[in-house]
């Protein structure tokens, strides 16, 4: 190419990674130069969304057992296999989010260098990327039951329609909750062959536990987003932010506490109820240490405090495993 001059412009080189992921993550030494861009557009380089997309499956079948079902051979592959999809199903939905917010990803200085605006991806490469990595985890999808096979294809209407919730509510965090906790019913129903009321808590408790940690994660780029006119939580609650955290923490371990007491049968006795609330208790005190001194100001803070969501969710789980085997 030549500039207006007549003069020869100097290629453009592509960014070596993308602003906010992690400094010397895998796609960035290890994965072949031609794979990079469509590997972070699947957000592989940031793998702290596949997590909190995967744990609120490994509590549906871990607090599902607790029913007196107890686990099986095939509660080893949902706990599999839901760890695949979460990856395929989030790059899917990161691909999606990219390309519908391409102009607005532009304008923002933590996303700006992603592969779509920052032009190492086409619009149609990337609709292209989107289909194969929903082709596949529909592949996974249809190992389950039909409930769940349901389940899984009603949930495409929330992944559809999230990217563009923050254009017209200040509450976008509620469509990716509703999103991102969809596996705690379809993976219950996977389990189960039915959606009991465990599960629906345990959705809503997950929502509040989103509306948490994509608050604070919200707040790096709330004065672009006021630029550019893009709503959030962040900005909506702005100063009284804090106290939002605070009651979303609350809820969420309160609505937590509720679908273990309403899915463990008093027939097996008080153990199990403990050991499993003591799991709930112990997720809301990592919540509480996450918000000790955090400055919502501090871009490198609530990235921090978002990212340690991963141990807070991970932590119930092995209590309620317990609870279960008990």
């Amino acid at each position: 190419m030549t500039r207006t001059d007549g003069t020869p412009e100097a290629p453009q080189q592509a960014p070596a990674g993308v602003a906010d992921a992690v400094r010397g993550n895998w796609v960035d030494r290890l994965a072949p130069a031609p794979a990079r861009p469509w590997l972070r557009l699947s957000r592989a380089d940031r793998p702290i969304g596949t997590w909190l997309l995967y744990i609120p499956c490994l509590w549906a079948v871990a607090l599902a057992a607790n029913d007196g079902s107890g686990f099986s051979r095939l509660d080893l592959w949902l706990m599999v296999s839901s760890g695949l999809g979460a990856f395929l199903m989030r790059g899917a939905g990161c691909t999606w989010n990219d390309i519908t917010d391409r102009h607005i990803d532009g304008q923002v200085a933590r996303t700006r260098s992603r592969p779509i605006p920052s032009g190492q991806v086409t619009v149609r490469g990337a609709l292209l990327w989107m289909a194969l990595q929903a082709l596949i985890a529909a592949l996974i999808l249809v190992t389950y039951n039909r409930l769940a096979i349901g389940l899984g294809v009603a949930s495409l209407a929330l992944v559809v329609v999230y990217p563009f919730a923050k254009r017209f509510t200040w509450w976008p965090q509620v469509f990716l909750g509703l999103a991102f906790n969809w596996g705690a019913i379809l993976l219950w129903a996977a389990h189960s062959g039915h959606v009991a009321p465990g599960a629906v808590l345990l959705w809503l408790s997950g929502i509040a536990w989103t509306l948490y940690y994509d608050t604070i994660y919200a707040h790096q780029d709330k004065e672009d987003d006021a630029l550019i006119g893009v709503k959030s939580t962040a900005r909506l609650f702005g100063a009284q932010s804090g106290r939002w955290l605070a009651g979303f923490l609350a809820l969420a371990v309160l609505l937590f506490a509720a679908a273990v007491i309403v899915t463990i049968p008093a027939s097996r006795g008080i153990a199990p109820m403990l050991i499993a609330l003591a799991g709930v208790w112990a997720f809301g005190l990592h919540m509480g240490w996450q918000m000790r001194g955090l400055n919502l100001d501090d871009p490198a803070a609530c990235l921090r405090a978002f990212r340690a969501n991963r141990d807070a969710g991970l932590i119930p789980v092995p209590f309620l495993a317990a609870a279960a085997l008990v």
